[in-house]
């Protein structure tokens, strides 16, 4: 079997811009600013767990567009809270994200099962 990392390495933004576009989206990026509050502490482990169907691959495709090195997000946050706060530019699009989507990868595994 093989993986193709480029999948889970660096995503990209364009998962979270399909969200961003959307008729509804509710503006969480507030989020991204208490995260980057906590960056290089004691406090940097966070977890994201919501119940179901609430909100989790938004937030996680929210945090890769906004950390990861491989886009630039820049245009599409500055709009938004985040854009607004001291902290915006410090850690946007700076850091190597690995995006690892459970469900996905799940589904994947199974099917070269059969």
């Amino acid at each position: 079997m093989r993986i193709v990392i480029g999948r889970f390495l660096n995503p990209g933004n364009s998962a979270f811009l399909v969200a961003l576009n959307s008729k509804i989206y509710v503006d969480k990026t507030n989020l991204l600013d208490i995260t980057n509050d906590v960056i290089d502490t004691d406090d940097a482990f966070i977890c994201n767990s919501r119940p179901r169907r609430f909100g989790k691959s938004i937030t996680a495709n929210m945090l890769s567009a906004y950390y990861s090195k491989g886009c630039d997000s820049a245009a599409m946050f500055e709009k938004l809270d985040i854009g607004k706060k001291p902290s915006f530019r410090k850690h946007l699009n700076k850091y190597n994200v690995i995006h690892f989507d459970v469900p996905v990868s799940y589904t994947h595994l199974r099917a070269h099962e059969t």
